[in-house]
């Protein structure tokens, strides 16, 4: 699961930055962003858990 998550996170940054680059995708792409953001600090303090 944290692998699929960190793959997910650096799509959206890709996008993020073609976002900036291109001028494309407009609030959706910071959104998403956004969302991926806070799964990380979610994931990050929730910690893995054995067996899980």
């Amino acid at each position: 699961m944290g692998n699929l998550l960190w793959g997910i996170i650096s799509i959206l940054f890709v996008l993020w930055l073609l976002g900036f680059a291109l001028h494309f995708g407009g609030g959706l792409i910071h959104l998403l962003l956004v969302v991926a953001l806070v799964l990380i600090v979610v994931n990050l303090l929730t910690g893995r858990r054995a067996g899980a």
